[in-house]
């Protein structure tokens, strides 16, 4: 039986573990993997994850003035000349644009899982919806939920949303054998199910937000399910199709 593990902070991936048959899905819950969900929710073409500002302005040499947005954070402070990777804000600057990414954990955490065989974004918003895809696509493969983190720590955030992520998983199918990291992520989301808000706006990261006005984010960000989108990293790009 394949196994489902959460690693609990991007610091833990490990490369040549990664590389041998695994499906990794990352959390970034506040905020890189929830903001990427709504991107796509809101028209992007395509959000390419880069590791900062510096490789965002790389990437961005050569594309049509029109044809892309610089995106991204840095310590939780908006990089000067990017927009604000808020998934609110963003709703009508991004459609039918490439979004080039920039933060501090969440871009970081897909790149340095690159070497998985394949890799997907997951939020509450959409985490049902990668679950499913999962159940279809990787039912005889290891999967692993890997948790950003923030500054090399543990994130509470996404401890829930990887939980979240996993029981609707197991909800379809006991096919995966879950490690102990995955049986207590998914034993904290059933203790607080439907106390989304409460989890996300007491998390440290959480706090930091709603000091900043970012109470209405935080809400939206809250409702699981909400999107029925699965990106996936092909050639360096989180893509649908």
């Amino acid at each position: 039986m394949p196994k489902l593990h959460v690693l609990l902070k991007k610091e833990e991936i490990d490369d040549a573990k990664m590389q041998e048959d695994k499906t990794a899905v990352i959390f970034d819950v506040l905020l890189a993997t929830s903001t990427i969900t709504a991107c796509f929710w809101h028209g992007a073409k395509e959000v390419v994850p880069v590791l900062n500002g510096d490789e965002a302005l790389r990437e961005a040499e050569g594309r049509e003035t029109d044809s892309f947005c610089l995106v991204g954070e840095y310590n939780g402070k908006t990089i000067e000349g990017f927009l604000d990777p808020n998934p609110l804000q963003l709703k009508e600057q991004i459609k039918g644009k490439t979004v080039l990414l920039s933060t501090t954990n969440g871009t970081v955490a897909i790149r340095k899982s690159a070497a998985a065989k394949k890799v997907y974004t997951a939020s509450l918003l959409n985490g049902e919806a990668v679950a499913k895809k999962i159940v279809a696509v990787h039912r005889g493969e290891t999967i692993v939920a890997v948790c950003s983190g923030s500054g090399g720590e543990f994130c509470m955030e996404d401890l829930y949303g990887a939980g979240y992520f996993i029981d609707c998983l197991m909800n379809q199918t006991n096919h995966w054998e879950l490690t102990d990291s995955a049986k207590a992520a998914r034993l904290f989301y059933r203790s607080n199910a439907h106390q989304a808000e409460k989890i996300l706006k007491d998390s440290r990261v959480g706090e930091m937000l709603m000091r900043s006005g970012f109470e209405e984010e935080i809400d939206f960000i809250a409702n699981c399910g909400l999107i029925d989108l699965v990106p996936w990293l092909e050639d360096g790009k989180l893509v649908i199709k």
